[in-house]
């Protein structure tokens, strides 16, 4: 099978996450696609199979030659985001892209423009997979599983390419941040990995944000409005005043690059409380955590003005892998060396972002993040350009023939 047909394979299963159920996998259709898989993998004659209760698939290629080579691993997740649905997926290809409007949906008038995507033009004269505008693709992340098997079968097909033993790891729920909390590192047994969860072609990523969430509850004192001057207290604009004195330009959409931000991703309210869900984000460690702090001193100013009514709830979610891959730097030099060998330029980049190899680096397995090939994720507007996952894998080949010649 060619990546495409893998591909276009695995976007059948409806695997959307979701964080309230408390459950790992938190969705039984990410179980029943890594049942799925495992007869995938059985198919394909790997070895050291195994499927726990709590979603996770691993397999082994077995070491084609002898010596003491570095046993490495290949990981992507099997769910598909929240923010939009990813049931009956319908894909296209379009052939040849000529730069022109692309139209999902012509029932609903829904256009993937490069007028609203530049990206698109990146694709001139390539083939692409496109939705129908109704769900998400789900490149993000199957097309990282299919360009994994697709290396994997052309390496037992090329036993002329000498390699060590590599592990592959398909996980659940990374779009909720929990892929890497049972990931068991240990029986996964690598030196180092690489997971195969990134954009667009040529993309490696080491650095990433620290992330942590911040849930900040108000207080209100509710009383019939005809009677309420002095007594009231409207959480609501209580609320609202807290949202104001947080910076106004450090938003996503006011940044870029190693820029951090606030982000305010819920709000739901009454005069009696209201409570407001934000995410805080920044490369750097210090700075990331004076934005906590600084959430806690307008806590603090709030109560000063309505003594008691405010608090916060602040975790970490993650940090940056950065400090845990520079000590072991020959790991991203054999990722570039193998991009430039399949003719990609490799584009080092941070993270705007967090992938599960964030958390699993600091586990114990140096895991950077390389290109899937897709773009627009988490959204009706998804693509992924044929091309590039074929390069993917390309890439992935490359990586265990390197790891073997060193």
């Amino acid at each position: 099978m060619t990546v495409t047909e893998r591909f276009l394979d695995f976007v059948r299963f409806d695997t959307q996450s979701d964080e309230l159920t408390n459950m790992t996998p938190s969705t039984p259709g990410q179980m029943e696609f890594a049942k799925y898989l495992k007869t995938v993998v059985e198919g394909m004659g790997l070895e050291e199979i195994s499927l726990d209760e709590n979603g996770y698939l691993f397999a082994t290629l077995p070491a084609n030659t002898e010596g003491d080579i570095p046993v490495i691993g290949f990981i992507a997740h099997m769910d598909t985001s929240p923010d939009m649905s990813g049931k009956n997926v319908k894909p296209r290809i379009v052939k040849d892209y000529n730069g022109l409007d692309i139209v999902l949906n012509e029932e609903q008038k829904i256009i993937l423009s490069p007028e609203e995507f530049p990206e698109l033009l990146n694709y001139l004269g390539q083939d692409l997979i496109v939705t129908d505008g109704t769900t998400l693709l789900g490149a993000d992340d199957k097309a990282g599983i299919a360009e994994i098997l697709t290396a994997v079968a052309y390496l037992q097909a090329h036993p002329e390419i000498k390699h060590g033993k590599i592990r592959i790891g398909f996980n659940p729920d990374e779009e909720i941040g929990l892929g890497a909390h049972k990931f068991d590192v240990e029986r996964f047994g690598c030196e180092f990995a690489y997971t195969m969860d990134g954009g667009a072609l040529g993309e490696l990523e080491y650095e990433n944000f620290n992330a942590a969430s911040a849930k900040v509850t108000i207080k209100g004192r509710n009383v019939h409005p005809g009677s309420a001057k002095h007594k009231m207290i409207n959480s609501i604009r209580v609320a609202n005043n807290f949202i104001t004195m947080l910076p106004r330009w450090e938003t996503p959409e006011h940044t870029e690059g190693y820029e951090g931000f606030y982000h305010l991703v819920g709000i739901n309210g009454t005069v009696e409380e209201t409570t407001l869900s934000y995410i805080i984000r920044d490369h750097d460690r210090d700075r990331f955590e004076r934005r906590k702090r600084e959430i806690e001193h307008l806590v603090n100013k709030t109560n000063s003005e309505f003594p008691g009514c405010c608090s916060v709830e602040i975790k970490d979610q993650y940090y940056n892998m950065r400090e845990k891959i520079e000590p072991v730097m020959h790991v991203i030099e054999v990722a570039e060396k193998a991009m430039v060998e399949a003719g990609v330029t490799p584009k080092v980049q941070p993270i705007r972002g967090g992938t599960d190899g964030a958390q699993l680096s600091f586990k114990g397995l140096p895991c950077p993040n390389i290109f899937a090939g897709g773009e627009n994720f988490h959204g009706r507007y998804e693509f992924v350009s044929i091309r590039s996952m074929e390069k993917a894998a390309e890439v992935i080949v490359n990586i265990c023939k390197l790891v073997a010649e060193a």
